[in-house]
């Protein structure tokens, strides 16, 4: 018998996937088991023949040479790949160069250089430029609010309240009704409605508005009808602000009664249920406007007493009051029984902002609430007098109105001496008291409570009373600023516009909590596929509308909030895309640090075939956008309102993260005056920090102009076209062309932009004729080829078709379809980005992203730039392309990676002749990112190399020639399971994770057991329920929902200073070869590896993401 004393290996702990790591040891743990195994036979072998043990010490010595004793002969030669990689190489420069005509438009360019001018760009007087103009924009929208705000205030001063008013007004739901009679209903009458684009394809009346009334809001109440009569006073003033500025969108009141005045006047439709549920009292622009910042401390009463229906009502209460708070508000929960708790233990002591991820967060926790115990206010408020005094003190928080929300139902202890040490007698805090149930035992105490401290009191003795009941906290905490009629003006958050351009892909049903989507509540609305997500949503500004009257002015009454809304991407329109360079960007943030706008925005995810709004997508943080800014400098600096610039290396995720530009970005910021907001403009180190201007008559590029194959981006700004409804109906080329011959001469378009576009199309005049004769003198060698395109840094897109448009294998490319490949608002095309950061005439190449199981694609893209350089300045003129058949490429491919039978192998070390139809040989051609483009196993296209072969994607990472980055997504949706938990709620106590667990594997055991009927434990009929039971719980688990989360992904790139190399990878019992060369002019390598050699072994190296877990850790404190 043989002993063997091992020992064993020490593990260290790593805090995230490493595939490097994990394929080095299981490499290490393969060789181990090796080594223990040679040495078992080895000490078990002496009754053995020597022969036996001769092999058996040869084996152990030298174990790959006894299976390839002929060692050369299985060498892959690499003076043979470096000659295929060449002739590959050459073949396909040659043939993208002749069907793109790079050399030519370099040329052309070339020609031209004496007439051009390159300019470095001033990012800080870009910056303040746009921001002028911004702010020059939105002032024009708060004057208009301004207007209708007087006109409502002076309506209301001379309407004189007649309670028996008889008053027919359009309904926004019954106009256009009829009843069974063919006549139409009350409040129904005929509604002129017409499709308008300028309000997204909507039927609109643009010569008046219309009235909305919640179900729940009697529709001919006489507060309703006063109020609508008085408010017809605010139509003609829509029109008015219309006309003179025609960029506005939505204009509206909403009354305080409940009613909601909108311009222009549309058809609503109820949900499902028939039901209109939006109340614009409830909107955050309505909050915002008619109440300051305030700090909130929910107190909420948790004794045994508020079981059942009570705790109920005051969960929803609770809920109620979070959704009336925004991001200028801070707040905190506390419950209270025997003890006081806080429903967040992270959040003791102190209020957090009233952002939608801490809102959302409370509203978990309050649900988990438990009644139990006797209930002890005092302590209660004495906890929430000390926080609001202490964020006082320190100057934190809202600065502004304090409040405290005691949800109870009765209050039975010796208050008073709390108020008199923590409130009294300033009372600075307002205690609003909600008496929980129908009982009035405690009702005078809870009245006393509100009355004695600047509050309200209110009984709340349904689910259906609480909304109204919490409304009321809201018009006390007014009353100041309606005294002193201080018309502040407020901008909300982004929020999504669900009325968007229709689409055939993509449907959204009720989006979001916002005004648009009331505005079309119940309406199926589809997202226009090609627009960027970032520039879907929209801010409103609003202010309140005040009682001028003078024996109502003491009592502070406020009438409403006049508001109208400002899609964000017409802000951003005035940053034009071609002076930011490939690529730059401009974004815009709040004063809180929320993104408004920014290209790397993702507020929506898909969930099934359908695309959906995250939970938090208007509380994305510039930190998480910009999240090289580790140290916060831009954040911090813009939060502040400052003017500056700063510069960061960054690496640049692309294609939904499966490749990564490094980059040096230089950031300018500035604030955008009497606004919360500042904008942010960034340029790109090197060609990014240059423009060049083309001087060129109208006359000289008109022609070219209107030549077929030119197109330009309906998405930039050439010309306003949005304005006059005469041109809306035009292209931005059409509205060019029309403004140069005269035939619009009162369109406004961007005379910079229009003349390099104009001399652009002088410039790449040419190539519609060389492409032209190509067509004409193609042979069937060139079958395969089938756009030729080109793209300037103007926009200017010419292409020109070698196959009919019907046999193209991607027809979606450079069409709205594909909005990667075309220029957008947000970005470059994909093809132009990639080709910037590569030498001017070398080509990449890539096969177009899908998503899905079927990620290989049919063509293959291929681009490279064409520079110009003046006294040593280089810039980007344009991109030049094609787009081919992937047949073709592995047609060129396989056709160079072969030797004849006949070649002459006498000084060639290896094997020879080989090729790659060979059966021991696997050949692939990679990108710079690890990608395959072609392999034997069609199967394998488009996957990356690690998920193919992980010894050799692993063996390319140790010697240097692909290095991993990862990449940070703070913006990911993550499975969780269907019912969810907090996630502080384990940290509560050291026995919670242990407990789980325990649970989770005795359920697990019991299922298992119920599956399988072991030793006849159970009749055949049980086994029938169990297995029902658990496909039940695999359905169930089907279900899993997705929520926001953080997740780290890896991303791989080529080292183009390492040509070439070649490595043997140790393999158990045999060594495996590879060779990868370079490709020359391309992006491309050349990969030649053993395929008779098991490797499998070695894990596979995936770009999967994994999601980033955060625990923080805290003393657990009763009081």
């Amino acid at each position: 018998m043989c002993i063997f004393q091992l020992c064993q290996r020490s593990c260290q702990p790593i805090t995230s996937p490493d595939p490097v790591s994990e394929l080095t040891k299981k490499q290490e743990q393969a060789e181990e088991e090796a080594t223990i195994t040679r040495g078992m036979m080895l000490c078990c072998c002496g009754r053995l023949s020597a022969a036996v043990r001769l092999w058996i010490t040869l084996w152990i010595i030298s174990p790959s040479r006894l299976f390839y004793s002929a060692h050369a002969q299985t060498r892959i030669p690499t003076e043979t790949v470096k000659l295929w990689a060449d002739a590959f190489g050459g073949e396909m420069f040659s043939l993208a160069t002749k069907y793109s005509g790079s050399h030519l438009l370099q040329k052309k360019y070339k020609d031209v250089e004496s007439i051009i001018k390159i300019e470095e760009v001033d990012g800080l007087e870009l910056v303040r430029k746009f921001a002028e103009e911004m702010e020059e924009m939105l002032g024009r929208k708060m004057k208009a609010v301004k207007r209708l705000v007087n006109a409502a205030e002076d309506a209301d001063l001379y309407h004189e309240y007649n309670v028996s008013l008889e008053y027919d007004y359009f309904n926004s739901v019954k106009v256009n009704e009829r009843d069974d009679d063919g006549n139409y209903v009350e409040l129904g009458s005929e509604f002129i409605l017409e499709s308008n684009k300028h309000f997204n394809n909507l039927p609109v009346n643009t010569s008046l508005s219309n009235i909305q009334v919640p179900t729940n809001v009697y529709n001919k109440d006489p507060g309703i009808l006063n109020g609508v009569y008085m408010s017809e006073a605010l139509n003609p003033l829509f029109v008015e602000n219309f006309e003179r500025d025609p960029t506005l969108t939505w204009q509206y009141f909403g009354s305080y009664t409940g009613f909601f005045r909108l311009y222009p006047g549309i058809k609503w439709q109820p949900d499902e249920n028939g039901v209109i549920a939006f109340d614009c009292r409830n909107r955050n622009w309505y909050i915002q406007a008619a109440t300051s910042p305030k700090d909130i401390v929910i107190v909420v009463d948790i004794s045994g007493s508020m079981k059942g229906l009570r705790l109920s009502i005051a969960k929803h209460t609770i809920t109620t009051i979070l959704d009336t708070l925004g991001e200028n508000d801070f707040v905190n929960i506390i419950a209270y029984n025997d003890y006081v708790h806080y429903v967040e233990p992270c959040f003791k002591g102190t209020l957090v902002q009233a952002d939608l991820d801490n809102r959302e967060h409370f509203k978990l926790l309050v649900e988990e609430l438990h009644a139990k115990g006797m209930g002890t206010v005092k302590k209660a408020l004495k906890e929430a007098f000390g926080i609001l005094s202490q964020f006082n003190v320190t100057g934190q928080g809202s600065l502004c109105n304090q409040a405290i929300m005691l949800i109870t139902d009765g209050a039975v202890e010796d208050y008073k001496q709390v108020f008199e040490d923590y409130n009294w007698p300033d009372r600075k805090v307002r205690v609003f008291t909600y008496l929980i149930g129908r009982e009035v035992t405690f009702a005078d105490n809870a009245k006393w409570i509100a009355c004695n401290n600047k509050g309200y009191y209110t009984q709340i003795s349904t689910l259906a009373d609480v909304q109204e009941n919490v409304m009321e906290y809201l018009h006390v905490l007014s009353r100041p600023m309606v005294i002193n009629h201080d018309h502040d003006i407020i901008w909300t958050e982004a929020y999504m516009d669900s009325a968007l351009p229709k689409s055939d892909e993509v449907t959204i049903k009720g989006i979001g909590n916002n005004l648009m989507r009331q505005h079309i509540y119940g309406f199926t609305v589809q997202l226009f596929a090609s627009q960027a997500q970032s520039l879907l949503l929209m801010t409103t500004v609003a202010m309140p509308v005040f009682s001028k009257k003078n024996e109502t002015r003491s009592e502070g009454i406020l009438l409403g909030v006049v508001g109208s809304d400002v899609p964000l991407g017409e802000l951003l329109k005035l940053a034009p895309r071609y002076k930011l360079g490939v690529h730059g960007y401009a974004f815009l943030n709040t004063n809180n640090g929320y993104i408004l706008s920014h290209p790397d925005l993702r507020p929506l995810y898909k969930e099934g075939k359908k695309l959906k709004p995250k939970p938090n997508y208007n509380s994305v943080d510039l930190a998480e956008v910009e999240w090289e800014d580790t140290d916060e400098v831009l954040r911090t600096a813009m939060v502040n309102g400052e003017t500056g610039a700063f510069s960061n290396d960054v690496r640049m995720p692309m294609e939904k993260g499966r490749r990564v530009l490094f980059l040096t970005n230089d950031y300018f910021y500035t604030v955008i005056k009497e606004t919360p907001f500042s904008l942010g403009v960034v340029l790109t180190r090197g060609h990014g920090e240059y423009i060049f201007i083309g001087n060129i008559s109208v006359e000289e590029g008109l022609h070219d102009l209107q030549q077929p194959d030119l197109t330009l981006p309906d998405e930039w700004i050439y010309c306003v076209t949005d304005i006059d409804p005469h041109h809306r109906k035009l292209s931005q080329l059409q509205a060019v062309i029309r403004y140069l011959t005269g035939e619009e001469p009162d369109l406004e378009c961007d005379e910079e932009l229009v003349q390099e576009v104009l001399f652009d199309a002088v410039v790449t005049a040419p190539l519609e004729a060389y492409w032209t004769a190509l067509v004409l003198n193609s042979s069937n060698s060139a079958d395969g080829v089938e756009v030729a395109f080109l793209g300037t840094r103007a926009g200017l897109v010419r292409f020109s078709l070698f196959v009919g448009s019907e046999k193209r294998v991607n027809k979606k490319f450079l069409t709205k379809a594909d909005k990667d490949s075309i220029f957008t608002m947000d970005h470059f095309p994909l093809w132009y980005r990639r080709a910037a950061e590569h030498p001017p005439g070398s080509f990449i190449y890539y096969t177009p992203y899908k998503e899905g199981r079927e990620r290989r694609s049919s063509s293959v893209i291929a681009s490279t730039v064409v520079s110009v350089t003046v006294n040593k300045k280089m810039a980007i003129a344009a991109a030049v392309g094609i787009q081919l058949r992937l047949e073709l490429l592995e047609k060129k491919f396989w056709t160079a990676t072969r030797q004849p039978n006949d070649t002459d192998c006498s000084t060639i070390d290896g094997m020879c002749p080989i090729s790659c139809d060979d059966d021991n040989l696997n050949c692939y051609l990679i990108d710079n990112n690890g990608f395959i483009l072609v392999s034997k196993d069609k199967k394998e296209a488009a996957k990356f190399l690690g998920e193919v072969d992980g010894s050799v994607m692993q063996q390319l990472l140790n010697t240097g020639m692909f290095k991993q980055v990862m990449l940070y997504d703070y913006q990911a949706m993550c499975k969780i399971g269907y019912h969810h938990h907090s996630g502080a709620r384990p940290l509560l106590s050291p026995f919670y994770g242990l407990l789980m667990a325990l649970k989770w594997f005795l359920s697990n055991v019991f299922l298992f057991l119920m599956e399988f009927n072991f030793c006849g434990f159970w009749h055949s009929d049980s086994i029938v329920d169990a297995k029902s039971v658990f496909h039940a719980s695999h359905k169930h688990k089907k279900q899993d929902m997705l929520q926001p989360c953080d997740t780290e992904y890896p991303a791989f790139v080529y080292e183009p200073s390492v040509k070439e190399t070649n490595s043997l990878i140790e393999c158990g019992t045999c060594q495996k070869m590879f060779v990868v060369q370079q490709i020359t002019n391309s992006n491309l390598l050349l990969l030649v590896t053993q395929a008779d050699c098991d490797c499998s072994f070695y894990p596979l190296i995936t770009l999967e993401p994994h999601e980033v877990k955060y625990i923080l850790l805290f003393d657990m404190e009763i009081i």
